[in-house]
């Protein structure tokens, strides 16, 4: 346990923390699901530190204790987490998820995000999505769908977000305070490209509902969308 917090690592401090040999989240018993997810939302940004120090109404102050003081701050400290404290995690969703393959199973990420921040931690939903003008639909993460694009051998994010928003015929209602997105490279069994190029910076004018835009005929403000 590492009991003093560290704020997230930023610029050369990350990549002097956390390139290198036994860095990161040690792997065990199909955690890695887990350990990409914790990895990608606590290493090198603050954006969720909320899950860690706010008492949410139906907060689990062991799961959060946890989260915090075995897994957060040891990776933001020395770059490296052992399997056995996400264990420990996997442990304690296992007796409040009524699923008891938590600790051997390889599980769809978005489980494990919608069971530690909505029925653990209490948190309110971080994104509202409307597709093809009906109810607004609230989840905690985007889960990339689309056919597969010939023209896209090895595509980055930002493309990536927006055909899947495009052919699912989905729009953001906000701006989210945190975009959480799960790309469609996982699993044991098929990843739809090799490699994916993270974009530093993700652009989602396009995708916001009834958000002002330039027309590219006219540059007035826009009056019709084609897709």
């Amino acid at each position: 346990q590492v009991l003093v917090s560290f704020p997230p690592l930023r610029n050369e401090e990350a990549v002097r923390v956390l390139r290198g040999r036994m860095k990161g989240i040690q792997g065990h018993c199909n955690s890695c699901y887990m350990d990409a997810a914790l990895f990608s939302l606590f290493s090198c940004t603050s954006v969720l530190d909320s899950m860690l120090f706010k008492p949410f109404p139906l907060c689990d102050r062991n799961v959060q204790n946890i989260l915090r003081d075995e897994i957060v701050n040891p990776l933001r400290k020395t770059g490296f987490v052992m399997a056995r404290s996400v264990m420990h995690l996997r442990e304690q969703l296992t007796e409040k998820g009524q699923c008891s393959s938590f600790t051997t199973a390889e599980k769809d990420p978005e489980e494990f995000l919608n069971l530690i921040m909505h029925h653990i931690l209490g948190i309110e939903p971080l994104l509202k999505l409307q597709s093809g003008g009906q109810e607004e639909q609230d989840c905690y993460c985007y889960q990339i769908f689309m056919d597969k694009q010939e023209d896209l051998v090895v595509p980055d994010v930002q493309q990536l977000v927006e055909h899947s928003f495009l052919s699912s015929d989905l729009k953001l209602v906000e701006i989210p305070s945190c975009f959480i997105i799960q790309m469609p490279r996982f699993g044991k069994e098929y990843k739809m490209f090799s490699k994916i190029i993270p974009s530093l910076e993700l652009d989602i004018t396009d995708l916001l509902l009834d958000s002002p835009r330039e027309c590219c005929v006219c540059g007035d403000v826009a009056t019709l969308e084609c897709s």
